[in-house]
């Protein structure tokens, strides 16, 4: 059955920067006898493929002017784009001798490619289409009426279109067109804010926001989801099916966790719903891989995993071994690639940088808050020692290790570490002694020492007991950022236990 919304094409505008991919949509709009209208570069090249092209200036009589800056903003063009198909509005393009323009195909500038190549602001500037944003959305608004083509990425759809349906366009052709104009002039605007906005004090909204992405589906199967943001300025998608809400929260998860440890030796990390599970550094990747994963085998079936450098061969060879959602690493040797997209529905990633934005954003009630990311990473001149033991120096770099493990686990959260390894953690629970004792049971139930291994809490300890705890499992200094009322009943109990304790001033809450 014929849909009655169906119209046939009977005019285009079209004025693109890209070329690619044009040639057979004009060739296919002239076999189907469209009269095509186009300014500038676009109708040369239309008219070198030797087809009839008319050009914008012959509607509006003016030529194009101050260096290219108006050729089509003029009621000519826009009265025959926004006029809708009704007695009333067609008798005036009638009045005032306007054609009728039923579909319009618009590349713009390259803004955001000119910004990251130049800084010369007037080069940027020039690149910020005027007439181009204002044809797609003219268009767009009259889509009940008219086609819009806004940019190179939708050439494939509009000319799949026009071979099925022969020229004709349905009214859900036309509005789903016109919605995917509106998302190209919106992320148009908003890399032009982000431009203009840099330096200032409005720091609301300078992630590069300005793409989208459908996901598989939100936080469960029956939610629908979609990605904001650039995920190809972050990773090149190597292999597997397609990113999903969860997918995306653990990888963010894992990338904010690996910053930590980015620089230095081989680390590996293993995440499952945003908690790292299993982290450790080692002299080589298998090595790390291996233990990481001996910090809680369990868990990691189904995780996702991340490292700081290449995967070789051997590392993969151990990694296939296990079932995974993702894995993330700088780069993969060509023989551990081969092999690990052997099973395409695994998802590979490889990291171009692991710097995160400096703010967040979280939906809350019917609003957002923003916030300063938690982006600060404990040093030795952030160790301040409160007992009469103080660290030894093997104690201290695992205190270091400890709390950037313990920064990554959801509040209330501990984490047990010894040789640079988590071999205990806890996290999300209501009190942070159970906190400690799930995270003794976890190392006890994998078959770890925990005698002469370090402690850290994301937040203070209000009572001595934790303390009391950790040195009844054998455990032999604590790192915690203090501003407890009571900081002195833990310092005590430190001193006469012959802990060490060493306070940070930043607290790492994670809700």
């Amino acid at each position: 059955m014929i849909d009655p919304s169906a119209r046939p094409l009977r005019s285009a505008l079209i004025s693109v920067y890209s070329k690619d991919g044009l040639e057979p949509i004009i060739r296919r709009l002239h076999a189907l006898n469209v009269q095509l209208y186009s300014t500038g570069g676009t109708q040369s090249y239309i008219e070198k493929l030797g087809i009839p092209v008319t050009a914008v200036e012959s509607l509006t009589g003016f030529p194009s002017i101050l260096d290219g800056r108006v050729k089509t903003l003029h009621p000519a063009v826009f009265g025959g784009i926004l006029a809708r198909r009704e007695p009333g509005h067609l008798s005036q393009l009638e009045q005032y001798g306007l054609p009728e323009i039923d579909c319009v195909i618009v590349d713009l500038y390259p803004f955001e490619e000119t910004v990251a190549s130049t800084n010369d602001e007037q080069e940027i500037i020039e690149k910020i289409d005027i007439g181009g944003i204002s044809l797609i959305r003219a268009a767009a608004k009259n889509w009940k009426d008219v086609v819009v083509v806004a940019s190179k990425d939708e050439y494939g759809i509009f000319r799949q279109l026009l071979d099925e349906q022969d020229g004709h366009f349905t009214a859900d052709n036309r509005r789903e067109l016109a919605r995917r104009a509106f998302k190209v002039s919106s992320n148009y605007d908003i890399a032009i804010f982000n431009w203009f906005n840099e330096g200032t004090t409005d720091i609301s909204f300078k992630y590069s926001i300005h793409r989208s992405d459908i996901l598989r589906y939100g936080e469960n199967p029956h939610q629908n989801g979609v990605f904001f943001g650039d995920f190809e300025k972050v990773f090149d998608k190597l292999n597997g099916k397609a990113i999903s809400y969860n997918n995306l929260v653990d990888i963010d998860a894992a990338v904010q966790l690996m910053r930590e440890f980015q620089v230095g030796k081989p680390a590996f990390a293993i995440l499952k719903h945003t908690n790292a599970c299993g982290v450790a550094r080692r002299h080589t990747l298998l090595e790390a891989w291996q233990a990481a994963l001996a910090c809680d085998s369990t868990s990691a079936f189904g995780g996702i995993f991340i490292t700081n450098t290449k995967v070789d061969l051997a590392t993969a060879q151990e990694i296939n071994k296990l079932f995974y959602e993702v894995l993330i690493a700088p780069d993969f040797d060509t023989d551990a690639l081969e092999l690990l997209r052997k099973k395409d529905t695994r998802i590979l990633l490889k990291i171009k940088t692991f710097e995160i934005g400096k703010r967040s954003f979280r939906s809350l009630l019917n609003g957002v808050v923003e916030q300063d990311a938690d982006v600060k990473t404990e040093t030795e001149a952030d160790l301040r020692p409160v007992t009469e033991r103080t660290p030894t120096a093997k104690e201290s770099g695992e205190l270091l290790f400890a709390v950037k493990c313990v920064k990554h686990l959801k509040s209330n959260a501990i984490a047990l570490v010894k040789d640079r390894q988590l071999i205990g953690m806890g996290c999300g629970q209501p009190s942070r002694v159970d906190a400690l004792r799930q995270a003794i049971a976890k190392a006890k139930s994998f078959g770890f020492d925990l005698n002469g291994a370090v402690m850290a809490s994301d937040a203070f300890f209000p009572f001595p007991d934790c303390v009391e705890i950790a040195h009844e499992a054998g455990i032999t200094a604590v790192i915690q950022p203090g501003g407890s009322m009571k900081d002195q009943d833990s310092i005590d109990a430190c001193n006469r236990l012959g802990m060490a304790m060493v306070m940070t001033g930043f607290r790492h809450f994670r809700h």
